[in-house]
């Protein structure tokens, strides 16, 4: 009776165990097409004009247009910038990787955090993915309607 009663706790703490929301996957072929520098050249969505859209957490998305990126594939790693003026300055490293299921899954690390130790990122879809360009694609709520934010990057030869 026992180890009916051990095997049926190990049987719910197993199944209570939190899992990933994203597949880790990893789709190596589009990660190496996304390797090297990008520079992120236009943010649309229906609605732009109207409405604001706090991307990542940092600033407007239109600040982002011009923002500098670095994709580094056989670590994941990489940085980003803003440049655009009026906008606020904010630099940071990332880690990335795209999985299988064309999620581009991405956290924005601190300096003194390590990445592991980041629970917080950003899962967006991947499109229209070339040698030298690629859409991200966020999913926002406005209004309680599904809408896409879509980052068009370009490749910085």
């Amino acid at each position: 009776m026992k180890k009916l009663l051990l095997f049926g706790l190990l049987v719910f703490i197993a199944s209570c165990k939190t899992q990933s929301v994203t597949s880790t996957k990893l789709d190596q072929k589009s990660e190496r097409t996304i390797k090297g520098n990008f520079t992120l050249t236009a943010v649309t969505y229906p609605g732009s004009e109207y409405i604001k859209v706090n991307s990542f957490d940092i600033a407007d998305s239109k600040c982002f247009i011009g923002s500098t990126w670095k994709f580094v594939s056989n670590n994941n790693r990489g940085n980003m910038a803003l440049t655009a003026v009026n906008c606020p300055v904010f630099a940071s490293d990332i880690t990335w990787f795209i999985n299988k299921e064309g999620q581009f899954v991405m956290k924005i690390l601190s300096a003194d955090i390590k990445a592991k130790k980041v629970t917080e990122g950003y899962v967006l879809i991947v499109a229209n993915q070339t040698e030298t360009s690629f859409q991200l694609i966020d999913k926002i709520n406005v209004g309680g309607k599904a809408t896409d934010v879509m980052y068009q990057f370009q490749k910085v030869n």
